[in-house]
């Protein structure tokens, strides 16, 4: 029985963040949305999917991945501190080089390409493809976010480091005003690489039929590789977490590949573990079996040696 045939959808969210500016310092927010600049912490997270419950839906978890920090050394002992189990996986920032260093406990690499310090073009240089291949060789996805314009430069990086998977987060960055013929092409140039992935996330939802068109494109363009993301809290100063969810689920039903099963195999996460962690969190008569509770006490004990090493050396 599929989930849309029982009513049950279990959710792993490809992208999320938190931040605390307590303890961190994001210098972008000091031009963003005013609602931003606050603490947004995993509790808020978990309680932005309640309202779903009655309609079947259970988040698993979620992909957490890096905020622009100005000292990314501090997110990375913010983040490797946290064993919340809600954090399936992390994507943490790293300067794409061959050389670059990466915390040990990432399970992916984000290196913003869409930022103001970011020149156009970086992704072309010889660096930054060589960056590219070593996060292949070493069987970590990148995700990407780019400039719309700069679309074609990646899809040209990716094809001189086609062993590399890589995920492009929030469509692209597309708007209504950009979905363009010259977009399509973009997005197919990068779909003709069978390790691309996309993240359904990022996009504006007050135009219905905007979103019906653009989604049907990425089904058509991406089958199979598609991930659902919310991109909370960030989602609020473009549509809303309710609104951009509901949506979705409108107009792709219950699939488990787009809203579960592709972040799973990209971020190799455990979905029996994912699984009956949620159960229990439920209240639902399951147990974790003992191998599964030493699993991830181990996990969690490799953190505190990854802080002292603090980070791996990809370089050969």
């Amino acid at each position: 029985m599929s989930a849309h045939d029982s009513g049950t959808l279990d959710i792993i969210d490809a992208h999320f963040h938190i931040w605390n500016p307590a303890v961190q310092r994001l210098p972008w927010l000091d031009n963003a949305d005013p609602a931003l600049r606050r603490h947004w912490s995993l509790d808020m997270f978990k309680a932005a999917y309640a309202p779903f419950a009655p309609d079947g839906v259970r988040l698993l978890g979620g992909v957490y991945v890096e905020v622009d920090c100005d000292d990314p050394e501090q997110e990375d002992r913010f983040i490797a501190s946290n064993h919340d189990p809600l954090i399936l996986a992390r994507v943490m920032r790293a300067c794409t080089k061959p050389w670059m260093r990466v915390p040990l406990f990432a399970d992916g690499v984000r290196d913003p390409l869409h930022i103001p310090s970011s020149q156009p073009g970086r992704c072309m240089d010889d660096e930054f493809i060589g960056g590219l291949r070593m996060l292949g060789a070493a069987g970590l996805p990148f995700d990407v976010c780019a400039r719309i314009n700069e679309l074609d430069d990646v899809a040209a990086a990716h094809e001189q480091a086609p062993d590399t998977t890589m995920v492009i987060d929030h469509m692209g960055n597309v708007t209504p005003t950009d979905f363009t013929e010259q977009y399509r092409e973009s997005m197919r140039r990068l779909a003709a690489q069978p390790n691309t992935y996309i993240k359904v996330s990022g996009y504006p939802t007050a135009d219905r039929a905007f979103v019906r068109d653009l989604l049907a494109f990425s089904r058509e363009t991406f089958a199979g590789r598609r991930m659902y993301a919310s991109n909370w809290p960030v989602v609020g100063t473009y549509s809303s977490f309710e609104e951009h969810l509901r949506m979705l689920i409108d107009e792709e039903g219950h699939d488990e590949s787009l809203f579960r099963d592709t972040a799973a195999q990209v971020y190799h996460i455990d979905m029996a573990n994912a699984t009956s962690i949620a159960s229990l969190a439920d209240g639902a008569n399951q147990t974790i079996d003992n191998t599964t509770i030493i699993a991830n006490t181990a996990k969690e004990t490799t953190w505190e040696p990854s802080l002292k090493a603090c980070f791996a050396l990809l370089s050969r």
